[in-house]
């Protein structure tokens, strides 16, 4: 159990390790490339390609972890007493969700409406979806966060 454990909390903070880098490292590098390059080297629309792609790529893993941490979370409350956490659960049941929604819902619309061109982006549909994948995937990393603090918490007693 105890190796299960580890191997479940280090899939978990690598994930989360991956959305902070995604968010917080690349996206700033991808979308202002003048302030390292100089102008003229990515439009905004080239710029959100490439990051669409990042996202496209660690789409897969999202959904193994989640759905890993679900089973793992189920399988915890249904076998043992001593791991089993009302709260660790409902944090893998949410962050299951959510990463289906990002996945499987506001993906496909983004990439759909690149795929139509620069002038498809500039909608302000595209907009309001892009800005709600956005948060989809913030309160995603919380809740991941959260369970990893509850996982790290249980199961350290």
């Amino acid at each position: 159990m105890k190796s299960l454990m580890v191997i479940y909390k280090m899939m978990l903070g690598m994930m989360i390790g991956i959305e902070v880098a995604a968010g917080a490292f690349v996206a700033p590098v991808l979308f202002f490339p003048q302030t390292l390059l100089g102008e003229g080297v990515l439009s905004h629309f080239q710029s959100g390609i490439l990051m669409t792609e990042i996202f496209l790529r660690m789409n897969l893993l999202l959904l193994i972890v989640c759905v890993g941490s679900f089973i793992v979370e189920v399988f915890l409350w249904l076998s043992t007493a001593k791991y089993a956490d009302r709260w660790a659960t409902l944090f893998s049941l949410m962050a299951l969700v959510l990463a289906g929604l990002f996945i499987y819902y506001y993906t496909p619309f983004i990439v759909d409406a690149q795929s139509h061109g620069e002038a498809a982006t500039s909608q302000e549909a595209f907009r309001a979806m892009h800005k709600q994948s956005e948060w989809v995937m913030k309160v995603l990393m919380m809740t991941q966060v959260g369970l990893f603090i509850r996982r790290g918490w249980k199961c350290g007693e």
